[in-house]
């Protein structure tokens, strides 16, 4: 069975709350989780290690290490395969996406990440490492909210979430008209746009269950009609007849079928229990007015506090 993958839109709580590494955590195996690092697009030293294993050690982790090749040349590294071999979490931190993707797709290490997938471990990444987790990766682009020509530029990814384009930061940096812009020019692709401190999370099942603080906005252009492909140098594009679905945490989506799938949440026993007693008061307090008994109590203090005025008339 394959794990689950967490497409995270960036800026993920590290220090407060941290719902979307918790969840990222607990899918790894909670306190028997091994979790491997991969900061390769990140521009930072070795602080961008520190602040994640800081993060995972707090929630639990029994192991957390780092797996940092800087060309493809250190991605053929053994000891690095390795060390992915072993986890049963792989994380892919921000930075630059492009610098990510020539250094590990189809390396070793982009090997072994894809082998840790297919075994059972939860493989994830947020902003850069989210868009990789894609076939078809958003290198760069512009942001704004009109659909452009040539606002895009697409490269390959590592493949995990097939027939779909992973865009981060998506609500934070206004990154609308590029994801309409792509899903015009490619209608087959399913366009997701993730928001910072939330996760699309991509189970086996075939489902996408949003974690976290924001939303997730699902772009379907299978019906669309679009000038994407006479559209001239940078001009606004005509998109007519995409379906949007904007999902908040804990709504699902059905990837193949393309379709919301209402969900609702489990109830933890301690509330049922409570609801369960407060369904059953409510039950009593029927049957006693049914029976003319109810608040026999009040009924007579409330007839005492009328009987002075009563007797003064």
């Amino acid at each position: 069975m394959s794990g689950p993958i967490f497409a995270i839109g960036g800026a993920e709580a590290k220090l407060s709350r941290r719902t979307v590494l918790r969840a990222f955590l607990k899918a790894a195996g909670g306190a028997n989780a091994r979790i491997v690092v991969i900061p390769t697009a990140s521009s930072l030293g070795p602080e961008v290690m520190d602040v994640y294993d800081a993060a995972f050690t707090s929630l639990g982790a029994q192991e957390v290490l780092e797996v940092r090749p800087q060309t493809r040349l250190e991605s053929d590294d053994p000891a690095l395969v390795e060390r992915i071999d072993r986890a049963t979490g792989v994380f892919m931190t921000g930075g630059n996406q492009l610098k990510l993707t020539a250094v590990i797709t189809g390396t070793p290490v982009g090997q072994a990440i894809l082998r840790a997938h297919e075994r059972g471990a939860v493989v994830g990444g947020t902003s850069a490492g989210c868009s990789i987790l894609a076939e078809h990766m958003i290198a760069f682009g512009a942001a704004g909210p009109t659909p452009k020509q040539r606002m895009g530029q697409m490269a390959g990814g590592l493949g995990l979430v097939p027939g779909v384009i992973l865009d981060q930061h998506f609500a934070q940096r206004n990154r609308y008209g590029r994801l309409l812009a792509l899903v015009a020019q490619s209608p087959s692709l399913l366009g997701l746009g993730v928001d910072e401190d939330t996760a699309a999370v991509f189970t086996d099942d075939g489902l996408m269950t949003v974690v976290g603080r924001g939303a997730v906005t699902i772009v379907d252009g299978s019906h669309a009609i679009s000038d994407a492909p006479t559209a001239q140098q940078t001009q606004p594009l005509l998109v007519s007849g995409v379906t949007m679905h904007v999902l908040p945490a804990g709504q699902q989506f059905h990837m193949a079928s393309r379709t919301y799938r209402p969900h609702i949440p489990k109830v933890p026993l301690s509330e049922k229990r409570e609801i369960t007693a407060a369904a059953e008061s409510l039950r009593q307090l029927a049957r006693d007015i049914a029976s003319e008994g109810a608040d026999t109590f009040g009924y007579e203090k409330r007839k005492s506090r009328r009987r002075p005025s009563a007797e003064a008339s």
